[in-house]
């Protein structure tokens, strides 16, 4: 989700042109790839992904270019996810949230409370993603590897210790994310429906006082600087990928495209690796400048795992199928079973 979800935004975190797979042979001089991100110029996302569009355009020989829209100059995901739809943008870098305005049922892997580590997670997602690359390939677009948002936590002005004092707040929620809807409506909270870049300036006037994020989101974006407290319980783990229509490897030679994937595969991991790394970084970092980690009680944790359970049977049918929800928890169930319940 997150976001946060939101940021669930960033992320997305993937090498841009992460160019693998089915594509024309048809050889094209100059191809420029335009992709947008909510992620901000100078987050750890753009500095790889920037690093990663300069390797591809200087090992093509220039004859593939790759160019950003980074901090959300493009608008939010919807907007992003409309122009690629208008043929103004041939890709993008997005959270989950956008994802699923391609297909929704990729929700199913950012469920709230799904996964108890990072090392489940990804178990899981890595069995089920050549899946939903096909359900996306199907759809017009290449699904590129998976990214990173992070754990995502509630970050508030005020100390939240129990379920009722987040009623209390004007929590922020992203407009677009189904599951967080589901999720306060569940838990009784009344969320307050903003896009990413409407956030910050919200938690300035005091329109929000409440939010939710991954660290590294929070500092990149600036809203740790607005609030002072985060809780130490995570709703979910936000994920990402770039996307890219599958028009685009028409223009582009064969070998030209495994030349991209061969750059991109590596740096999908080290894309995860790093931003993981940062994750915790801006963890300390905000501690180290005045934000509380608030203990979650046991039973606000029960509370949210109950909500959460009832969310994952509503969404059931609606944004994705009980099969995927199966998938879901048998690759769960024996990831568990090899290393240990948590």
């Amino acid at each position: 989700m997150l976001n946060g979800n939101s940021l669930r935004h960033f992320v997305p975190a993937l090498a841009a042109a992460a160019l693998v797979a089915s594509a024309g042979t048809a050889a094209a001089e100059n191809v420029e790839i335009r992709l947008a991100t909510l992620a901000p110029d100078g987050s750890s996302w753009m500095k790889i992904l920037g690093r990663g569009a300069a390797e591809i355009e200087k090992k093509t020989s220039q004859r593939v270019k790759v160019k950003y829209y980074a901090g959300g100059v493009q608008g939010d995901e919807r907007d992003v996810v409309r122009k690629m739809n208008l043929g103004q943008l041939d890709g993008a870098a997005v959270t989950s949230v956008g994802l699923s305005m391609i297909d929704e049922s990729i929700r199913v892997l950012e469920l709230p409370r799904m996964f108890a580590t990072v090392e489940e997670l990804d178990y899981v997602a890595d069995q089920m993603w050549p899946y939903f690359q096909k359900k996306f390939e199907a759809k017009g677009y290449k699904l590129n590897d998976r990214g990173d948002v992070g754990w995502i936590y509630f970050m508030s002005k005020t100390e939240v210790k129990s379920l009722n004092d987040l009623k209390s707040l004007k929590v922020w929620l992203w407009g677009d994310d189904g599951l967080v809807r589901a999720m306060y409506k569940q838990l009784g909270v009344s969320g307050v429906p903003l896009g990413v870049p409407e956030v910050e300036p919200a938690l300035t006037t005091g329109r929000i006082n409440a939010c939710y994020s991954s660290p590294l989101a929070a500092v990149a974006l600036q809203w740790n600087t607005k609030i002072k407290y985060m809780t130490s319980m995570p709703m979910s783990f936000a994920i990402g990928a770039t996307v890219i229509k599958t028009d685009v490897y028409k223009k582009i030679s064969k070998e030209d495209i495994d030349l991209i994937g061969k750059i991109t595969k590596g740096m999908s991991k080290t894309l995860r690796k790093q931003i993981r790394k940062d994750n915790e970084s801006a963890k300390k970092q905000m501690v180290k400048k005045g934000v509380k980690v608030s203990e979650t009680p046991a039973d606000m944790v029960a509370q949210f795992d109950k909500a959460a359970q009832a969310v994952w049977a509503e969404m059931t049918g609606k944004v994705f199928s009980k099969a995927e929800l199966d998938m879901v928890l048998k690759h769960r169930a024996d990831f568990r079973a090899k290393k240990g319940a948590p």
